[in-house]
């Protein structure tokens, strides 16, 4: 799903993948393991998305999760829900011209 954003690239961190735009990560895989995923998100889009899927999302625990990082629990996670919040977090991470760019391919269906 990360890949289908324009411009990300896949990468590794620490021993986990991660998913790049503009040489800036926004999502990772297996962290803590292989059960998990983590998105960068603003705090505010943090709320929403833990608030509608708490079955499915939770905040980090500590300072990187007050600061939006959110687990994803692969196994309970629906497809809509993690695309909305991987767009949420490239979106916040992605340049401005391959934000507009994503948007006009998308008005033009």
């Amino acid at each position: 799903l990360a890949l289908s954003f324009p411009e990300v690239l896949e990468g590794s961190h620490m021993g986990h993948a991660d998913f790049r735009v503009g040489k800036r990560i926004f999502a990772t895989l297996g962290y803590p393991d292989d059960r998990f995923a983590v998105v960068m998100l603003s705090p505010a889009d943090q709320d929403l998305v833990v608030r509608d899927h708490p079955q499915s999302f939770a905040p980090v625990k500590g300072a990187w999760g007050a600061s939006g990082s959110t687990t994803v629990i692969l196994g309970k996670a629906r497809v809509r829900a993690t695309t909305a919040a991987l767009e949420a977090a490239w979106r916040r991470r992605a340049p401005k011209k391959a934000v507009a760019e994503f948007e006009q391919r998308r008005a033009r269906g």
